[in-house]
């Protein structure tokens, strides 16, 4: 009973990735017919629209579902780690040190492959320094590293709104877009979907683990589980997949945060069915968001991640509510 609850629920995510690439495929500024989209896959029609989907619509959907699929996978793991429901890739304020870093680079008027390191080292140093500071001259706790990472975000969130405030008003609009999340010339999926292949195979192949682990520590301990050396794994996983995703994309929220919620609403609290089905359901989300993104205010197109709020807002909301009523029914 539960295989078969399983397999149906895989099998109506892999049909919703299915249809938010077509949806990604087909609509846009120029809009053209799901026929042809799916013939300029195979390599036929008239040439503009294969260059369109090939070249343009196709990658961009590729690197939205393999960032989408990242940041669903790190707040898997970062709920996990924390044993916080409310934990999400940002929590640790790595998205902030990416911010300020990439914002310095911008202001600075280096070119997009400076700004691409700058945001992966910063958003890596600052996963380093919250990690240092919570750990102190003892072990860190969840509730340590909890709190040391909202401190560090705030002081981030600072600094950037200073670097935006002193930058040239020229720059303002690219960092802007930046800070709210931007695919516009994410064209490179290829590093992304890699990590997040690997992850959700580590991850499900731990995921014996990762269920013991979120009951708590000791009794990861007493099974026998490395809880210690384990905890590190968890932390450089959660810490280079969102490290990974701003330097694709800039600053997506939300989506570490409902997408694992809904799923475990779904499916239960299994990490062999919860990781996997969150990179599905996170990386179709973030499709589905940018498809609706290009396509509102065609030509023009609005941020990604003002987008995911819209959305990610009243769904956390309606999931808080509902979760409330089960409890105190």
């Amino acid at each position: 009973m539960l295989a078969g609850r399983t397999g149906a629920l895989f099998v109506v995510m892999l049909i919703i990735v299915a249809a938010s690439f077509t949806l990604a495929l087909a609509l846009g500024s120029a809009d053209i017919s799901f026929i042809e989209a799916l013939q300029a896959l195979r390599g036929e029609g008239p040439e503009k629209v294969q260059s369109l989907v090939t070249d343009l619509r196709l990658p961009r959907a590729l690197t939205a579902f393999a960032v989408g699929g990242l940041l669903a996978v790190a707040g898997v793991l970062m709920q996990v780690l924390l044993r916080n429901p409310l934990a999400e890739p940002y929590i640790l304020g790595s998205s902030g040190g990416a911010a300020v870093a990439a914002l310095l680079a911008m202001s600075l008027g280096m070119g997009s492959l400076i700004v691409d390191f700058s945001a992966f080292g910063g958003a890596m140093a600052a996963t380093l320094l919250v990690f240092a500071i919570a750990q102190g001259t003892g072990s860190w706790t969840p509730t340590r590293l909890l709190l040391t990472g909202v401190v560090l975000a705030a002081g981030f969130s600072a600094a950037t709104t200073l670097l935006l405030a002193l930058s040239p008003d020229q720059n303002l609009r690219g960092m802007l877009f930046w800070l709210m999340g931007d695919l516009s010339f994410a064209f490179d999926p290829a590093r992304c979907l890699v990590l997040l292949a690997v992850l959700v195979v580590a991850g499900t192949l731990s995921a014996r683990h990762l269920n013991v682990l979120s009951r708590g520590e000791l009794q990861a301990a007493i099974v026998g589980l490395p809880v210690r050396t384990f905890r590190y794994l968890i932390f450089a996983a959660a810490a280079l997949a969102t490290a990974f995703s701003v330097t694709t994309v800039g600053v997506i929220g939300f989506i570490g945060l409902v997408v694992p919620h809904l799923v475990r609403l779904v499916a239960g609290s299994d990490h062999r069915v919860v990781l996997p089905a969150s990179a599905l359901a996170g990386g179709a989300l973030l499709v589905i968001a940018d498809t609706l993104a290009r396509t509102i205010m065609a030509p023009r197109q609005l941020p990604v991640g003002a987008l995911t709020a819209a959305i990610g807002v009243p769904l956390f909301l309606i999931l808080m509510n509902r979760i409330r009523a089960e409890r105190y029914q």
